[in-house]
């Protein structure tokens, strides 16, 4: 297959929602689908051991909740489908503020009963800014919930989202009986067995057909048609080019977990979807179909594999062709770096892959070289744009349980740290370290991760701040900063890459800070430089 047929078959998606609304399990069930996988794994069903696919870290199969985004491949219909299912959980945003540079269009799920929540609206606001295409899943129609089109004016309004339904649900909870598929003009009946594979479909070119009422029940067979033709007075036909512009989202309805509503979904997804996007950098846009290669890191996860004690970058590519064995240029380290076995993720399994194309994630094998932000590119020197580091919002000095194992937590900290998962600061005054995360449920994922996989205990103990500030002088010479540096010591620190941090403990110690010296600059993100 040529280069540019490569590229055009790829789709590179990210799967948003609120901690429960089913996104992990929509990704089994994409996956299971696509033949990736035989059996899914309930992520809530404790019963079964196997867990979700997914959910490959020990802690998350513990809390059934996802805490890293993982990365999954598979074909189907001869398009090349990359999935990344990001965490829901508000404290791990900030993982999931990274992965969507990463991806080319997103599918947004909302729980039929909850409706819009809080997290959604939130990841929603950070598509919308970058005019990424969503298509919209309303889950659990298996159970009671909100009124179908309730839930569209919901979407609309508390979103922001211009929605068009392509699927349509005849009753829902208990008088559920299938979906009218708009897109494919068939009926997809629901037999509330989700251990039976793939329903089929009974294709409908006419609603009106009374065959309907015989399949369905003349009630809501009247109800169907009724709703129909409201929907094609109320809301706009379907436009690819204003579904990719970002300005129509196209609503499926469907039941995760069990199966139904889920292959409509994606038989339309490969359709309009798009193949990999041209991407900003800071000195130009960059075209996928450039022949030269560039690409940047969005995510590192340490410990893959408990057993071998790797790290793997994950490297998104955004132009050209990534061979194994080539060397390329990392333009943060100035210098050229080989990879012998490059990974790809094709659901459980990794593979080495010798050559990958746009849209591609690829898993780096890394030793340190690597942090989140860097671009690799054939020697052209540029990087991509916006990958911020979030001000931490809790601060907890971290000390050593086991003095034996000193070495074990400065390695797991270190390592934990350039994942992204937090951010260290090691204070000036007497270099105590602090940790400070964006949620207070990483503290627990961090301990849990420092025992099982490095071996090392730690105890946490409060530290009162109110937000870390990265500190930029005018002038580094001038008395001005020297005097802050003098009245502010017992509250700078240095972040993991150097640079002076100072952890203020109130905005209104921010505030005066600022007023008192002009010319030292405080910023609340740190733009991976």
């Amino acid at each position: 297959m040529s280069f540019n047929t490569e590229i055009d078959r790829r789709r590179t998606f990210g799967i948003i929602a609120h901690p429960d609304a089913g996104k992990t399990t929509l990704t089994e069930k994409l996956l299971l689908f696509g033949g990736a996988i035989q059996e899914a794994g309930a992520v809530k069903n404790n019963k079964i051991k196997k867990g979700a696919t997914s959910d490959f870290m020990e802690i998350e199969r513990q809390r059934g909740i996802s805490v890293s985004t993982s990365v999954l491949a598979f074909n189907y219909k001869n398009k090349k489908i990359n999935i990344l299912d990001t965490p829901g959980h508000k404290d791990f945003a900030e993982d999931t503020f990274r992965t969507l540079t990463a991806v080319d269009s997103v599918i947004v799920v909302v729980d039929v009963a909850k409706g819009v929540e809080e997290q959604t609206e939130k990841l929603v606001a950070v598509c919308r800014m970058r005019n990424i295409p969503m298509i919209v899943f309303i889950n659990k129609l298996d159970r009671e919930g909100k009124d179908a089109f309730d839930l569209m004016d919901e979407v609309e309004q508390k979103l922001g989202l211009t929605v068009t339904p392509m699927s349509f649900p005849i009753g829902m909870g208990y008088d559920f009986q299938g979906i009218y598929n708009r897109w494919e003009k068939n009926i997809n009946l629901f037999s509330g067995d989700s251990r039976k594979n793939i329903e089929e479909t009974i294709a409908f070119s006419d609603v009106n057909s009374p065959e309907l009422d015989g399949i369905v029940g003349a009630k809501p067979a009247a109800r169907l048609r009724e709703e129909l033709e409201l929907i094609d007075e109320v809301y706009p036909e379907f436009d690819r080019d204003a579904y990719l512009n970002g300005d129509l989202q196209p609503v499926f309805f469907g039941s995760a977990l069990n199966n139904f509503g889920v292959r409509e979904l994606l038989d339309c997804f490969v359709e309009i979807a798009p193949s990999p996007r041209p991407k900003e950098s800071e000195t130009r846009l960059v075209d996928p179909k450039e022949e030269k290669l560039s690409g940047f890191i969005f995510k590192i996860h340490a410990n893959m594999d408990p057993k071998h004690r790797d790290r793997l970058a994950f490297l998104k590519i955004v132009s050209g062709t990534f061979e194994r064995n080539k060397p390329y240029y990392h333009v943060r380290q100035k210098k050229n770096f080989k990879f012998s076995s490059p990974n790809a993720f094709f659901a459980e399994k990794k593979e080495i892959v010798d050559i990958s194309f746009p849209g591609d994630i690829v898993g780096l094998h890394d030793t340190g070289n690597f942090k989140i932000g860097d671009t690799l590119t054939e020697g052209e020197i540029m990087s991509f744009k916006g990958i911020p580091s979030f001000s931490p919002e809790h601060f907890r000095y971290i000390n050593n349980a086991d003095p034996l194992k000193a070495k074990q937590l400065d390695k797991g900290i270190d390592q934990l740290m350039d994942e992204g998962v937090a951010q260290l600061f090691t204070l000036e005054m007497n270099n105590r370290k602090i940790i400070g995360t964006v949620g207070a449920l990483q503290y627990e994922v961090i301990q849990y991760r420092l025992e099982h996989e490095y071996g090392a205990k730690c105890t946490y103990e409060n530290f009162p701040v109110h937000k870390a500030c990265w500190v930029k002088p005018d002038d580094a010479k001038n008395d001005e900063f020297k005097e802050f540096k003098r009245i502010k010591q017992k509250f700078l620190a240095k972040d993991k890459y150097g640079q002076l941090v100072f952890l203020a403990d109130s905005d209104f110690t921010i505030q005066m800070t600022v007023a008192k010296y002009p010319s030292v600059k405080l910023f609340f993100t740190s733009e991976l430089d």
